[in-house]
């Protein structure tokens, strides 16, 4: 199970890594208006899932799995189409890295999905009713 251990350090570190390369690009790096920028609030959400994927509880990992795309499709756009170089550069990082937490946290919970599978398969199998 050490490679699940990672799978679960790699979903975690990515989280907080996310967290704060938000801030930091919309507060310091590079934000939209000088002195800082109010996108930088777009990174609270993030703390929403941070206890339970810690605590790792399969279904905050898999709900944040799903909303986490929505800072993935930010990331693609911003990459795309703001303007200065160290803007897109930082988008380029935020896809990066919702990236890697998304594929953390899937392959931390696809043994638990297999296990789900295979006890729904042994359940329908017990209730199946013959048919003449």
């Amino acid at each position: 199970m050490q490679v699940h251990r990672v799978f679960h350090t790699g979903a975690v570190t990515s989280l907080v890594l996310l967290f704060a390369w938000l801030v930091a690009w919309e507060i310091v790096v590079a934000p939209l208006h000088p002195g800082g920028s109010l996108l930088a609030l777009k990174a609270l959400p993030l703390l929403l899932p941070l206890r339970g994927v810690i605590k790792r509880d399969l279904y905050t990992l898999q709900w944040s799995s799903m909303v986490i795309l929505i800072y993935l499709i930010e990331g693609i756009v911003r990459a795309w189409s703001d303007r200065t170089e160290l803007s897109r550069i930082m988008a380029l990082g935020e896809a990066l890295l919702v990236a890697a937490y998304f594929l953390f946290a899937l392959l931390y919970l696809r043994p638990y999905k297999k296990q789900a599978q295979k006890l729904a398969k042994e359940l329908l199998d017990k209730v199946k009713v013959p048919h003449d």
